[in-house]
């Protein structure tokens, strides 16, 4: 993987919100837009329930959103209940700890991911992610890096997985050698091999947390399995289980992508809910097994970040079937909560210097890409 990088340390305010509606992640990096400079705060804020709701209903309205009919008007609620989330989110973060706008070269957004559809022979992807970037920018009085899939599915690509270039970085700074294998565990599953000439390979494994969350949520006043607690009381069901892992999704490698609702609880509706959570954490644990071994080169390690590290049923469902050592963010010094919006503190930096953020290992696309639309305060 060729990279290129800029003489000057930019100072970043990453954002991530994830499929799970949970919170807004923060975290500060230091980078030149290649390496891992230095580190700033991290931290989180909870979704209020307003937000959420607003966010539910447009993930609603996107299911039946037709590609030739006008965008639901749900999707510009949702934007504006967003951007306010990152705004009182990101106030009271650097408040805390001492952020001073002013200390910050640029903001990388996310937004809220309410749709996405990979590729098919017959057409190109779709996928939305949702906020008032510009309300961002004039709120914090800094450039805001947002927008960060559109040009790559315009291309062609998957739009997904776009951690990748930043979990490369995270190797590089922690000394590891490839191959090494990174594997987020939110909703969706994704993997990132460095392999060992350092070029990557990435793609979703399929469901991870995103299944059982919605499970629990359907079924109880939870929001997910909380400590793999349902899933360790019940038992898998190796017939429903054989059905999921028949998917054609299974049979291909990368890069490919997934939504977090591209799997249905139909298969599961029959079981007590131990049973469908136990059978349900077995799905995402042998999907990631799957994932491994498609990869070009064994990882001689898996480190894994995202919410499904916390789960002890699901790590060690996936511990049972890898052979090799599969470890945690934690345990390499990284900051397993923050990593993603970190990364999308790194992705802003390479945009704003015109480097490439998808790479033809990780989303698909012919040759490296760029990527992220940039707004500026007070911009009309």
């Amino acid at each position: 993987m060729t990279v290129q990088a800029s003489n000057k340390t930019l100072r970043v305010l990453g954002f991530m919100t994830g499929t799970s509606l949970d919170a807004v992640d923060m975290a500060v990096l230091e980078t030149d837009g290649h390496d891992i400079i230095g580190f700033g705060p991290a931290g989180e804020m909870k979704l209020d329930p307003d937000t959420r709701e607003a966010l539910e209903y447009a993930i609603e309205d996107a299911f039946d959103w037709e590609r030739d009919e006008e965008e639901p008007e749900s999707f510009d609620d949702a934007r504006a209940a967003v951007a306010d989330a990152h705004l009182a989110a990101s106030l009271s973060f650097m408040a805390m700890n001492g952020v001073k706008t002013s200390s910050l070269d640029l903001v990388g957004v996310h937004g809220q991911t309410v749709l996405h559809e990979a590729p098919t022979e017959e057409q190109v992807g779709r996928t939305v992610q949702l906020i008032d970037a510009q309300a961002v920018a004039d709120g914090l009085g800094r450039p805001v890096v947002f927008d960060f899939r559109t040009a790559d599915v315009a291309a062609g690509g998957q739009g997904a997985p776009l951690a990748p270039v930043y979990h490369a970085a995270l190797v590089r700074y922690s000394g590891l050698s490839g191959p090494v294998a990174v594997l987020n565990l939110g909703g969706v599953g994704n993997i990132t091999l460095v392999r060992a000439d350092g070029e990557l390979e990435a793609f979703d494994t399929g469901p991870a947390n995103g299944m059982v969350d919605l499970l629990v949520q359907s079924r109880t006043r939870k929001r997910m399995d909380e400590n793999g607690a349902l899933a360790r009381a019940g038992t898998v069901d190796e017939a429903v289980l054989a059905d999921y892992l028949s998917h054609p999704y299974f049979k291909t490698t990368g890069p490919k992508s997934l939504d977090r609702f591209d799997f249905s609880l139909d298969a599961v509706e029959h079981l007590a809910i131990e049973d469908a959570a136990a059978t349900l954490t077995a799905f995402a644990a042998q999907a990631v097994a799957l994932g491994v071994g498609r990869c070009s080169e064994a990882p001689k390690e898996v480190i894994v970040c995202g919410g499904g590290r916390r789960n002890p049923a699901l790590m060690d469902a996936i511990r049972s079937r890898l052979s090799m050592p599969v470890t945690t963010a934690e345990d390499k010094g990284w900051r397993g909560d923050s990593i993603e919006a970190e990364a999308f503190a790194y992705l802003a930096a390479r945009s704003h210097l015109g480097l490439p953020i998808s790479f033809p290992g990780t989303t698909g696309v012919t040759q490296p890409l760029t990527g992220g639309q940039t707004v500026l305060p007070g911009d009309e």
